[in-house]
């Protein structure tokens, strides 16, 4: 009976184990790479944070270095060239523009002096590098060294597979998109050579993601043939309002757009902002003192300098770059051209023909059909899924900074066609019930902001709210590489995401991407770091603008007077 007892227990265990490997091995053949790995290479191209440098090895202008290039190599009191430059510039703007009305000379020495600052990041005339500005000898030779080596992990079966971040496409990201596309093809071919695969994935973000785009629209039968999965992070091949609106038009200082900035910079560990700066520029705004002070210019001469001005700061910064013209949106475009380079027939269309026949030749081939791309990208067998991001106020040069976005661009233009809200307003409770009616209440954001269902790819398109532009956090990474590289078409169903809507929360301020995700609620939804209140920052009526202004004003005077008695 013992025995028999014994032989009974040793089958049941027998059995037990051999459906927990079975088990197992269905688990593996259905689990995501986010959690386990890839038998694919999956490249990543990211946007404009690689570190370039001039033929002598010196570090080329980045924009986080604002403050520092101000300062020449070869000053020996940095000061003193700034001050230079201004009175280069004040001096035409009085005696030719003030004086004569003649605004040309401003024009010319305001374009002459910030290209000085800016000089090696600037491209030539046909968008070209200049002083031998490009990657750094060391990078250039690490993507040589990823392309033709496999980069390939084995187990203890001796089968191969792929980790995270070993195949990154390091690129000039200043120039033209489709030119890099030529260079990215050839990357993927040559790990397809050194890998023995038959297919990459791919991750962009950013600039990047103008990249990729123009490589799916000039060799999108390479694509179908040898790209899994495409996942999209923060794309701005719609376009960004932080670049497409100062270049057309609609360049606006807000002063309360500018707080809630400092606001987000602040609680994301940027950088630390003085409460009471943050209450002066409250009081001013509020009390109408900026619009007092700028009263006679704007109505004297915005108009008059908008245009040269704009062509003069565009061309002598960041515009004579490629990519940055390929986040300018397909309706802002035409007018961003004339506010840059002026009317057909000028002297500054003739002089930039060479970059302008680039730019024009992206609009046409990219900006113009990005819809149609994608669309045909995905019916050729490509994988293809988007995250945007919001909860943060777009950058506070831009009329439309009350939209819902990233910092850089609004979750409509990252999320390829999102029905949104604005940070005043929520969609209407109409809208939000009769979408609820017609059976897209999963696809409304808990928050009442967006709806999903609007996207040119809704099943895989999912949403973060408190993760910034520039943020790449685990989560994102997580379901990025599953879009990528799964061989089955990752959607918001059978994702590693608890939900379409998530909520991102920094757990660690020194080190961002350290973070939690949480599917949202109408409890958790609320990551703002500022409040937007339209009757506070849009008074109307005489009596509502004089009771917030007269508020603000005691703000800031119980705030200077704690400054300066030193009180907290």
């Amino acid at each position: 009976m013992k025995k028999a007892f014994q032989k009974a227990l040793a089958l049941s265990l027998a059995l037990m184990l051999l459906l927990s490997l079975a088990t197992t091995a269905a688990a593996k053949e259905t689990m995501w790479i986010s959690q386990s790995y890839s038998d694919i290479p999956v490249i990543r191209i990211s946007g404009d944070g690689e570190k370039l440098v001039d033929a002598d090895g010196n570090k080329v202008f980045h924009y986080k270095d604002i403050a520092s290039v101000l300062k020449k190599d070869d000053d020996d009191d940095g000061d003193n060239r700034i001050l230079e430059a201004i009175a280069n510039i004040l001096k035409p703007f009085l005696l030719d523009g003030v004086l004569k009305n003649d605004w040309d000379p401003y024009y010319e020495n305001l374009q002459k002096e910030i290209s000085d600052l800016f000089s090696h990041s600037l491209l030539d005339n046909d968008g070209n590098p200049q002083y031998g500005t490009g990657l750094r000898p060391e990078r250039m030779e690490k993507v040589e060294k990823i392309r033709h080596n496999d980069q390939a992990w084995r187990d203890e079966s001796g089968q191969k597979y792929y980790v995270h971040d070993r195949y990154w496409f390091y690129y000039d990201w200043r120039l033209d998109p489709i030119e890099t596309a030529g260079e990215f093809k050839s990357f993927i071919d040559d790990i397809l050579a050194s890998t023995g695969c038959e297919q990459v994935g791919v991750i962009a973000s950013c600039l990047g993601t103008n990249v990729v785009t123009a490589y799916l629209a000039v060799y999108p039968e390479h694509a179908a043939a040898h790209i899994r999965g495409v996942a999209f992070d923060g794309s701005v091949v719609s376009g960004a309002e932080m670049l497409s609106e100062a270049i057309s038009g609609k360049f606006c200082v807000d002063l309360t757009a500018i707080n809630r900035t400092l606001r987000d910079c602040a609680a994301i560990g940027m950088f630390d902002v003085d409460e009471f700066v943050t209450i002066t520029l409250d009081m001013i705004d509020r009390t109408g003192t900026d619009e007092a002070l700028l009263a006679f210019p704007r109505k004297v001469l915005y108009d008059k300098l908008v245009k040269g001005v704009t062509s003069a700061l565009a061309l002598s910064t960041f515009y004579t770059w490629p990519n940055y013209w390929a986040c300018v949106s397909k309706e802002d475009y035409p007018t961003a051209m004339e506010y840059v380079f002026g009317p057909e027939g000028s002297e500054k269309r003739t002089t930039y023909a060479g970059l302008i026949e680039k730019l024009d030749n992206y609009d046409r081939v990219v900006r113009q059909r990005v819809p149609e791309i994608l669309t045909a990208t995905v019916e050729n067998g490509v994988h293809f899924g988007v995250i945007s991001k919001y909860g943060f106020q777009t950058l506070p040069i831009c009329k439309t900074n009350d939209q819902v976005s990233d910092q850089f661009a609004s979750v409509k233009r990252s999320s390829f066609g999102a029905t949104t809200g604005t940070i005043y307003h929520d969609l209407p409770d109409e809208y939000l019930a009769e979408r609820t009616a017609a059976g897209f209440g999963d696809y409304l954001s808990p928050d009442g902001q967006i709806d999903a269902s609007t996207c040119l790819f809704p099943e895989t398109t999912w949403f973060i709210k408190g993760s910034s532009h520039s943020n790449w956090s685990d989560w994102e990474l997580r379901l990025l590489y599953d879009i990528a590289s799964s061989k089955e078409a990752v959607t918001v169903e059978n994702s590693c995401w608890p939900s379409r809507f998530v909520t991102y929360t920094y757990t660690n301020p020194d080190e961002a991407s350290d973070g939690e995700i949480a599917a949202m609620t109408t409890d958790n939804c609320d990551t703002e770091h500022w409040e937007a209140n339209e009757e506070t920052d849009r008074p109307d009526g005489f009596f509502a603008k004089l009771r917030v202004a007269f508020t603000a004003w005691f703000q800031w005077l119980k705030a200077l007077f704690n400054k300066l008695f030193d009180r907290g």
